[in-house]
């Protein structure tokens, strides 16, 4: 009986002790978890602007903004929603995809070839084109995207809502006339918020393509023309080309000789994104300018134009 009772007693102690190891180390196991986490977290640079033209303030979202961003979600959507039925090695995975159609029929109609915007126009057809915004908050780019797919929907983001911004702010003559308008937290994804900082700096300039500097629109005159079409996977690669091209030739935003060159401040700004792998700006410039640029070409800056792009 003796026996039996120190066999109990052992099996009980040993139980005990089991579990208070197993708790042990579940809780180290989320002190870790949590110190990763820590680690992980990245803090991103943000290009250093003149703050005279540029407003990069933290701006919080009142409770009424939040209500009104909400209440447009929820709005009916006119575009479709493509869906990619996809093998995965467990299960069949639905892919969704955005259609830009609604975006791009609304650049054709209300955005000139050079890049006059008509926002009057916008806010007439304001139900598409917040349906539009809400596709776009409900899809937020998945792992299974190519680099160009979720490339070209990062930038449709930013231009989209950069319209938006101005919306909210219309009749305005300068998109600095707007209280912090690259750091108000405006932009949904999935369950996130963003600003157009957040979007440009921490997002699409990551993704190392220099000629997004060109397609990127800040809704001024000096910006790069708001695209009449809408940035799709299949055509980003000929649009970018085409639109750094395009930029570079318009007199109005550079002029290029052979021995001197006077360029869009963007290029100051944001110098060290055309340079790569030991190339200089001289080098970027001369894969896309039509003039052949001299390695030693006296280098200046023309004036910045924030009037509105109307």
């Amino acid at each position: 009986m003796n026996n039996l009772k120190y066999i109990v007693f052992l099996y009980i102690g040993m139980s005990l002790y089991s579990c208070g190891t197993t708790k042990a180390t579940i809780k180290e196991d989320a002190k870790e978890e949590t110190t990763v986490t820590e680690t992980n977290t990245e803090d991103v640079e943000i290009i250093e602007i003149d703050e005279t033209e540029l407003d990069v303030e933290e701006t919080v979202l009142s409770e009424q903004e939040i209500e009104d961003m909400n209440k447009a979600s929820k709005a009916v959507k006119a575009t479709k929603i493509e869906l990619d039925e996809s093998t995965s090695t467990s299960t069949n995975a639905i892919r969704a995809r955005v259609n830009h159609s609604a975006w791009n029929t609304l650049l054709q109609k209300h955005v000139s070839e050079q890049g006059n915007v008509n926002y009057k126009g916008f806010k007439e057809d304001k139900a598409t084109f917040y349906a539009y915004l809400d596709l776009l908050s409900e899809i937020p780019p998945q792992d299974s995207w190519s680099k160009n797919e979720t490339l070209a929907y990062w930038m449709n983001v930013y231009n989209a809502f950069t319209v938006k911004l101005i919306l909210d702010n219309y009749p305005t003559k300068s998109i600095k006339d707007i209280s912090g308008p690259w750091s108000h937290r405006f932009i949904r994804i999935g369950e996130k918020w963003y600003t157009l900082n957040d979007v440009e700096h921490r997002i699409i300039r990551k993704m190392d393509e220099p000629r997004i500097h060109f397609a990127l629109v800040c809704a001024a005159v000096s910006c790069p023309r708001l695209y009449n079409k809408a940035f799709t996977e299949k055509d980003l690669e000929a649009d970018l080309d085409l639109l750094t091209r395009g930029f570079l030739s318009d007199t109005s935003k550079n002029e290029i000789n052979e021995n001197s060159i006077k360029l869009s401040r963007i290029f100051k700004w944001y110098g060290g994104d055309f340079k790569s792998k030991g190339k200089t700006l001289i080098d970027f410039l001369n894969q896309y300018s039509d003039v052949k640029i001299s390695a030693k070409a006296k280098k200046s800056y023309k004036d910045y134009n924030w009037s509105l792009n109307e």
